[in-house]
């Protein structure tokens, strides 16, 4: 049994713990309002790109349609881009996007794929590459970056469109957690490229003609497309890292308490029964005499 002093000590130890739980808490839903704001404002602004895209691409057909577009010709080399957080203390948010690349991973190589990883943000390499050890490829440090922007997602966009030209890969897949509410980050898996045409276009009668041409367009509209389908996952994962942070602190702190009241019923017990037994020792001693 724990004496009065180890029990004490563990009390100061887990309120101090306590302290510093509410604080992150607190910084986390102060950041969460903002980075929420953030994610839900380019969501339009990526599906009427997407919309807009979709539409001038049904005109482009054949050896005309661009790269980016038209594919490698082959679908056997695949790159998962995931999209980790760099820091911790975020619940089961990294470990939730992990699962998901290694499942959609697991399924390509059932298909006898080839995959390769391409990691956004640290905390997902270690989980990764205790399986996938020999597919972990090329990535983006995100770490030293202190407000994620547009910016950087641009520098990942051409870094991947760089690597397609290059023949790296054929396929890339995205991998990321969209933000629903702070209790609900759901990850999610789309092909990022070659940027995946539309299942249906915008039904229109009026007859649209296109100055430079449709090709001359694609080619201007494929690469930023890539690029804000990036940066809303940039701002998906940090929304999802503070509403997950936000909770996982609350979590922590109220277990914290639930922990400091059943150590100080125990350290009063204890404290109890060592006055009561010093009492006996005094009164048989009194006794005895």
């Amino acid at each position: 049994m724990a004496s009065l002093k180890e029990l004490k000590d563990r009390i100061g130890s887990v309120k101090s713990t306590q302290k510093i739980t509410k604080a992150k808490q607190m910084v986390a839903a102060a950041k969460l309002r903002k980075a929420q704001a953030a994610a839900e404002a380019a969501r339009p602004y990526a599906e009427r790109l997407a919309t807009v895209m979709g539409s001038i691409a049904t005109k482009v057909s054949g050896d005309g349609a661009p790269r980016l577009l038209a594919g490698t010709g082959s679908d056997k080399r695949h790159l998962m881009v995931v999209v980790n957080t760099d820091k911790g203390l975020c619940g089961g948010l990294n470990s939730n996007i992990v699962k998901e690349a290694k499942t959609q991973a697991r399924k390509l190589i059932a298909e006898g794929k080839d995959v390769t990883f391409f990691l956004v943000g640290k905390k997902g390499r270690a989980p990764l590459k205790r399986e996938f050890a020999d597919a972990i490829g090329d990535g983006f440090d995100t770490s030293d970056v202190r407000n994620i922007g547009y910016a950087e997602a641009e520098a990942i966009a051409e870094k991947l469109v760089g690597m397609f030209e290059a023949g790296s890969f054929d396929v890339a897949h995205l991998v990321y957690p969209v933000f629903k509410s702070a209790l609900a980050q759901d990850p999610v898996t789309q092909q990022l490229i070659p940027v995946p045409a539309p299942e249906a276009a915008e039904a229109s009668d009026a007859v649209v003609e296109y100055e430079p041409d449709e090709e001359a367009i694609l080619t201007e509209l494929l690469p930023r497309y890539v690029k804000t389908q990036l940066f809303g996952a940039l701002l998906e994962r940090e929304a999802s890292e503070q509403g997950a942070s936000m909770t996982a602190m609350d979590n922590a702190t109220r277990n914290a308490g639930e922990l400091i009241d059943k150590l100080t019923i125990q350290y009063n017990r204890s404290r109890q029964a060592a006055i009561t037994t010093e009492l006996i020792e005094i009164i048989a001693g009194a006794e005895a005499l």
